[in-house]
């Protein structure tokens, strides 16, 4: 491992001086990829220096402790206490830091959302859920872009798929896959009694052209005129996009933007990242046979989250996590939650899982 912690060291030293050059804004890509190494790097390193001065000062401490006596003693073996738990400290953050890394870390996020169980109020939970995702987007710093939506007749969504852009997107949001479900009075019940429904989330890694490669030949692509809730008429074109990858029959359709090429241009992007993220699940599947899929059936009893009203409490069910915040949570606050999923995933990388 020190050998390897030697040569990052050495990289990220190479990478200070190209960064330090003159002429390196000149080539953008090269400028991103380097900063972007850089950041890698540096925890890496700083945790790996750290470590060896821990190392140096257990070793010089335990020479002291062999002629300490009395008070200073006691002192010298508190010295050798706090190295040796620093030590261990940082070995088990270097682990995680020399980890296998996501290969999908660094890429934006594509995020479709769609009303499951619970008829309109389902829909309208979509909403809710895509309001906390732009908001929370906001906070983060991130662009999100919506690719297509298809509105519900009470205000709410049948289906939204939007594009967010940004630094750690992928790293912050990949957990977020899977059903949603929420317990509420829903606005169409008179009586006032809790309802339970579900709306389901997938993340997907935009993928492009270089990642996946799509033979024209296998698309079926379809043009129709795009419409609004009750079929109210959008456009008086055929400007909306249906496009069918025939060998894995996987469907995407865009209806929002007012040209038929800009439509398909969406519609690829979402079905490329469909298409890499099926093949990174399949390979991951190899590995462990017992992974499930992120978004089931959208039924009540599958859920990863629970968003009680009555309560004012959020449940993530993988790791037991609750908070009594869900007001805020719903207003974009979803740091403690995110926060808990990726701790989850660290106990996880260093336990071997």
């Amino acid at each position: 491992m020190f050998d390897r912690l030697a040569a990052l060291e050495d990289e990220l030293a190479s990478i200070e001086v190209r960064l330090a050059e003159p002429g390196v804004f000149a080539d953008q890509e090269a400028y991103v990829a380097l900063t972007r190494r850089h950041k890698e790097l540096e925890p890496i390193v700083a945790a790996s220096r750290t470590y060896r001065q821990a190392r140096d000062d257990l070793a010089t401490a335990r020479e002291m402790l062999v002629d300490a006596t009395g008070a200073d003693k006691d002192v010298v073996r508190a010295e050798v206490d706090d190295a040796e738990a620093t030590m261990a400290r940082l070995d088990a953050e270097l682990k995680v830091l020399l980890s296998p890394k996501d290969p999908n870390d660094g890429r934006n996020v594509i995020m479709e959302l769609r009303g499951a169980e619970g008829g309109e109020e389902a829909n309208l939970f979509a909403k809710d859920l895509f309001d906390m995702y732009q908001a929370y987007a906001a906070r983060e710093g991130w662009k999100l872009e919506v690719l297509n939506s298809e509105p519900s007749d009470m205000g709410g969504l049948n289906e939204v798929t939007f594009l967010v852009k940004g630094d750690g997107a992928w790293s912050h949001l990949k957990h977020e896959g899977g059903p949603h479900r929420v317990q509420r009075v829903p606005v169409t019940e008179s009586q006032g009694r809790v309802h339970t429904s579900s709306a389901t989330v997938t993340v997907l890694p935009e993928a492009k052209e270089v990642d996946v490669q799509i033979d024209p030949g296998d698309l079926q692509v379809d043009v129709y005129r795009s419409s609004g809730p009750g079929g109210q008429s959008v456009n008086t074109t055929d400007s909306a996009v249906r496009i069918t990858h025939k060998p894995t029959g996987l469907v995407v359709a865009m209806q929002d933007e007012k040209s038929q090429i800009q439509n398909r241009a969406k519609a690829l992007v979402v079905l490329r990242s469909r298409l890499l993220k099926a093949e990174q699940d399949r390979q991951a599947s190899e590995l462990s046979q017992q992974r499930r899929g992120q978004v089931g059936g959208g039924g009540r009893s599958e859920k990863i989250r629970t968003y009680n009203y009555k309560e004012n409490r959020v449940s993530d069910h993988r790791v037991n996590f609750t908070s009594y915040n869900l007001d805020k949570v719903l207003q974009g606050e979803l740091g403690d939650v995110i926060d808990a999923l990726r701790q989850d995933e660290r106990a996880r990388q260093l336990a071997g899982d």
